[in-house]
């Protein structure tokens, strides 16, 4: 297990044992390969912080419950309790790692100091650029991916060993090609052998499923007699399923990895292309950052001296605050409601509210919209079936989906219990949507639920009329009421004081039996002057 407790702290990065986690309090999870996820099971009942695409595919896969889920956007400084009091707290900022899908860095900031968990990943130049490190800042531990840490492991970029798997492929143009994997990463590898190669790359509905979600190109299919490039597991790449596959066809496997791995055949050529930092980038990162320690991550593989010559001075061991200690020290592993409280309040959380579709004259440039959104819904929830294998290859490649969208089709997001779309008739007959959560992870930054699927909330109003994403809305309680200055003709003058009644007026004060001028007289007698 690569897991770590962060000593004089309640973290614990990649760590699921609680048995043996001590004072750990606060669980992050680095990516979802599955050395880091020894432990961690449908069982776990404590919040999990984590990248968006890891939470979707810890809840997918390791069936941990959405409840215990915080998906923390890439990028952004989050803050977090480190006491059930609020005196102590710390900002957590996750980074690319460059590693595998959803893959991050953890940048923790507290009263012990800057400390950088790098988790898996792979150096690049570009990561001295995060504004989170490129300020200059003192880290005083960095906890390092050494997997590759060896001077006489000598690695190629990923580009020249993606060159030398191509070149490979070239030498064999009659032959199908199976590359070894394991469940998750490289998908970025088999797009671009896909697209130097013109032909499909041929996956398992699983795999089929991460890729449409990352958003890569329309190169992938289930359809088994489609395309040349097999992605298939690792650990069936060996000498009988070698036999077994050139019976039928010629074949040669690759098995792209900088391990140390027998080849059973010689049709089975391994590649060393690494996810991980090489050892002559390890020193350029070390180098760059100037720690006060490193601390490597994996143990059986340590660092020796190789970096004594890159570090700053070391700093004594930091004073673990009285109301940290106390917390660290509980009986209880599960978290308080004070605490869950706390991790709230911290959020800039958002009340209950409602969101005005367009009027008619929107409504075929949205239906437009709504309609796209859907097929694309469909294709991303498991039809994975793809067309016959004469169809010609579509190399364009879409946006990536926006994973952290604090606004999904302008719908605010409401109770965690609502398990369905809730419309209400609301005046000049605009619909009110409420937002379920259902398909949802918490966001830490905002308090909301984020969504890693692109999806739609059905919409529309008594003339058919559907909103689009440009409408209006609201947020509450703690932030100014704002809106988007797009949105502003769609509600006429005389009527934006009553629709501000309606979006400060909370839901469970409607009842259902009331007619749309029911609700417009509980609105004002809601909000009537004592």
């Amino acid at each position: 297990m690569n897991g770590t407790l962060i000593p004089h702290t309640p973290i614990a990065v990649d760590f699921w044992s609680l048995r043996r986690a001590g004072s750990a309090r606060l669980f992050f999870l680095s990516h979802m390969h599955s050395d880091h996820t020894v432990g961690l099971s449908s069982t776990w009942a404590r919040p999990l912080y984590c990248s968006p695409i890891t939470a979707y595919l810890v809840h997918r896969h390791l069936q941990v419950s959405k409840k215990w889920i915080r998906a923390l956007e890439v990028g952004e400084s989050h803050v977090l309790p480190l006491d059930e009091i609020g005196r102590e707290t710390m900002t957590v900022t996750l980074l690319d790692a460059n590693h595998c899908p959803g893959s991050v860095m953890f940048l923790f900031e507290g009263y012990f100091g800057t400390i950088l968990y790098t988790g898996d990943f792979r150096y690049t130049p570009s990561m001295l650029k995060e504004p989170a490190l490129k300020l200059g800042k003192q880290i005083h531990t960095l906890y390092l991916d050494n997997t590759n840490c060896n001077p006489a492991r000598v690695l190629p970029s990923r580009q020249e060993a993606a060159r030398q798997i191509i070149e490979l492929i070239r030498k064999h143009p009659q032959h199908n090609i199976k590359i070894g994997l394991y469940s998750l990463g490289k998908e970025s590898l088999l797009e671009q052998l896909a697209l130097e190669f013109q032909t499909w790359v041929v996956l398992s509905p699983r795999r089929l499923e991460l890729v449409q979600l990352l958003g890569l190109a329309d190169v992938f299919t289930v359809e088994e007699k489609a395309g040349r490039i097999h992605a298939v597991d690792h650990m069936e790449v060996c000498r009988s399923a070698m036999l077994h596959w050139n019976q039928t066809h010629p074949t040669i496997a690759i098995l792209p990895t900088s391990r140390k791995t027998h080849s059973s055949h010689p049709d089975i050529h391994i590649i060393p292309y690494s996810d991980h930092s090489s050892y002559s980038e390890l020193r350029a990162f070390v180098a760059a950052l100037k720690p006060c320690q490193v601390v490597p991550i994996v143990g059986r593989q340590p660092c020796r001296d190789y970096f004594q010559d890159s570090l700053s001075p070391r700093l004594s061991v930091p004073l673990v605050p009285h109301s940290v200690q106390q917390y660290m020290n509980s009986s209880s592993r599960k978290p308080s409601l004070l605490w869950l409280l706390l991790e709230r309040r911290l959020k800039r959380p958002r009340t209950q509210g409602v969101v005005f579709d367009s009027f008619p004259e929107t409504a075929d440039q949205s239906q437009g919209d709504m309609d796209s959104q859907e097929a694309k819904n469909n294709n991303l929830s498991g039809h994975l079936e793809k067309q016959a294998s004469h169809r010609p290859l579509q190399i364009k490649k879409p946006s990536l989906p926006d994973l952290c969208s604090k606004e999904r089709d302008g719908a605010v997001p409401f109770s965690e219990s609502q398990k369905m779309v809730t419309v209400l008739t609301a005046p000049l007959n605009v619909s009110v949507h409420l937002r379920s959560t259902d398909e949802e992870f918490m966001s830490l930054e905002t308090g909301e639920e984020i969504g890693v699927w692109p999806h739609s909330v059905p919409r529309g109003n008594h003339d058919g009329a559907v909103a689009t994403g440009n409408q209006s809305t609201w947020m509450g309680q703690d932030c100014p009421l704002t809106h988007s200055s797009e949105a502003t003709p769609l509600l006429a003058p005389e009527f934006r004081g009553l629709a501000l009644k309606y979006l400060l007026t909370p839901v469970n004060f409607f009842q259902a039996q009331f007619s749309s001028r029911g609700f417009d007289q509980q609105v004002e007698k809601y909000h009537k002057p004592c």
